[in-house]
């Protein structure tokens, strides 16, 4: 049971890095594609500051939800019913 504990731990940790570093360089692409387009066309300043921000909500949300996965998966998860038994 030792092992499943560890290896489940170990599996929420990894996919937590990867579910954190993807959302954020999506977060710098997009950061950096609204800043090129701020300085290209600088009377679009509202609609494209609107846009970036509900695409970084949009984005930050994958890494809540990838936070509120693993939340579960350590602390009731489900496989560790049938180890105990």
């Amino acid at each position: 049971m030792t092992w499943f504990v560890l290896l489940s731990t170990g599996g929420a940790l990894a996919a937590m890095a990867i579910g954190i570093m993807l959302p954020a360089i999506a977060m710098g692409r997009a950061i950096a594609k609204a800043l090129d387009a701020l300085a290209r066309q600088p009377d679009a300043e509202q609609s494209i500051t609107r846009t970036l921000f509900i695409g970084l909500a949009m984005i930050e949300s994958l890494a809540i939800y990838v936070l509120v996965i693993v939340l579960i998966v350590l602390f009731r998860n489900p496989l560790l019913q049938y180890l105990l038994k």
